[in-house]
């Protein structure tokens, strides 16, 4: 089905399934290429990486020196491969975001995929405003939290991995959730969604939201779940503020038009 005009989808043919796994298998490339070669720069300052990424333990017990220990021959060196491929996941963001989404263009209206760039920008920028209020913020809070609420006279003992593995993942997850106001413009804009769906929605939306923080916390721990799950209902109310804003109902735009 193929049409010039801009209120209708724009497809060139039907494109067989094996395409679409094609099509796929490239865009991944795309991404795996320009993850490699971010995580093999990152590598070469894995030094001073290091140095960054003991930021919120430092910020976290200020008063006192933890140091990381490696209890494997090849610990070490893993942990230098994880540190550069975490770091050329924050790289390569915007080559990572603008891959998926050219993915789901052949799906999009005409005049829709001429916001590609603009989806990319804030998609990468509220992956790392996410990221960043992890790191600077919920990190220090949660690991002072978690190190403190130990009996008196016990003393931790991290190793390389297991801080690294809280870190990555964790902040990681906090970039992914704080995509949600934009996907929910997304499918608000293709009418799978609507603030009214979701304003209704709201119980088992906190049901969902808890289940979400559960599986995607690294630790397991309830204080790190609800420092995830709050920000994540925060994001939920404002897609619905932005759903309400942005998508009006047909009857007013037929009003409206």
């Amino acid at each position: 089905m193929n049409s010039d005009d801009g209120g209708e989808r724009i497809f060139s043919g039907e494109m067989p399934f094996l395409e679409h796994l094609e099509e796929l298998r490239w865009r991944i490339i795309k991404i795996t290429i320009a993850l490699a070669i971010a995580s093999v720069i990152a590598y070469l300052f894995s030094d001073r990486l290091f140095e960054f990424i003991r930021w919120p333990l430092n910020k976290a017990m200020p008063d006192k020196q933890i140091t990381l220990n490696f209890f494997k021959l090849g610990e070490a060196f893993n942990f230098r491969i994880k540190l550069s491929l975490l770091t050329g996941v924050f790289i390569s963001i915007p080559i990572t975001i603008y891959q998926i989404w050219k993915f789901v263009m052949p799906g999009l209206y005409k005049h829709e995929k001429k916001w590609i760039i603009v989806i990319v920008f804030w998609s990468s920028l509220l992956f790392l405003t996410g990221s960043a209020m992890c790191y600077f913020w919920i990190l220090p809070v949660t690991i002072q939290f978690l190190i403190e609420i130990a009996p008196q006279g016990v003393n931790p003992i991290l190793t390389l991995d297991e801080y690294l593995s809280f870190i990555m993942w964790t902040t990681l997850a906090f970039g992914v959730v704080f995509q949600l106001p934009l996907v929910s413009l997304f499918l608000g804009k293709l009418g799978i969604i609507n603030y009214s769906l979701l304003s209704k929605g709201r119980r088992y939306a906190v049901l969902g939201i808890s289940v979400v923080a559960a599986v995607v916390t690294p630790s397991g721990d309830a204080f790190t779940m609800a420092m995830l799950a709050g920000p994540l209902y925060i994001l939920y109310e404002v897609s619905i503020l932005l759903l309400r804003f942005t998508n009006k109902p047909r009857k007013e735009k037929e009003l409206a038009g």
